[in-house]
């Protein structure tokens, strides 16, 4: 069964310096029917204008995945890591039993346009570590290039949950399958584009929930980049 979370439904926040659309319920925005799916928790999309953003506070016993899509992302920790995250870039950061971090745009000049990714993780109270890792287009043109997962999954940056998360670029007759295991589901969220989610279309901001399907079937891109999380 696919069950569509179409955009305009989300939570929105516009703060000035931000403006953020939930998926979850998150922060002021409390949906009972949309409290996350299996251990996916958030997906925000954000955008912070020039020269703004998040100052340092704290998380606990998260994964955190930040997706750039326009723009960069300095971030900067409390474990001394500090870094920028442009388009192509994956970041993990397992929260743990405790971190403190900011997000800033790099940029004077340019906003910052970008996907913000909570997992819930199967152990609480790790040690809090980072990650960051470059997936190239060419890695995600017409193909599933699987940017998140469990320790020996491959992934470009490892979670500390039985989940996968894959990225995709579509266009044209460009076609995708992605099998699911029994007992497993999917979600797919696009980040920007339109496809067809196993017949169904859905454009920029749009999800699709998938449960008791044996594959997703993503085709029909109209210069979509689409986020597939396949879940336990």
């Amino acid at each position: 069964m696919i069950t569509l979370r179409p955009a305009g439904e989300r939570g929105h926040a516009n703060h000035g310096w931000l403006d953020s659309f939930h998926s979850f319920s998150f922060a002021d925005y409390y949906d009972p029917r949309h409290m996350g799916f299996g251990s996916l928790r958030v997906i925000n999309e954000d955008r912070v204008q020039p020269g703004m953003g998040f100052g340092t506070h704290g998380h606990r016993d998260m994964e955190i995945l930040s997706y750039v899509l326009d723009g960069a992302l300095e971030h900067k920790d409390n474990m001394g890591t500090g870094s920028v995250i442009v388009p192509g870039d994956v970041q993990r950061m397992s929260a743990g039993r405790g971190v403190m971090h900011s997000e800033f745009n790099a940029s004077r000049e340019r906003d910052v346009h970008f996907l913000q990714i909570w997992i819930e993780p199967a152990q609480r109270g790790i040690a809090p570590s980072y990650e960051q890792a470059n997936v190239p287009a060419a890695a995600k043109r017409g193909r599933l290039a699987l940017i998140a997962g469990p320790q020996g999954s491959g992934a470009a940056v490892t979670i500390h949950q039985d989940a996968r998360v894959y990225a995709t670029l579509l266009d044209a007759d460009e076609r995708v399958v992605h099998d699911l295991a029994a007992g497993r589901r999917a979600y797919v969220h696009v980040a920007r584009g339109r496809v067809h989610v196993n017949g169904v279309p859905l454009a920029h901001g749009d999800a699709a929930r998938a449960e008791g399907e044996p594959t997703i079937t993503l085709d029909r891109g109209d210069a979509a980049e689409i986020l597939l999380f396949d879940l336990a």
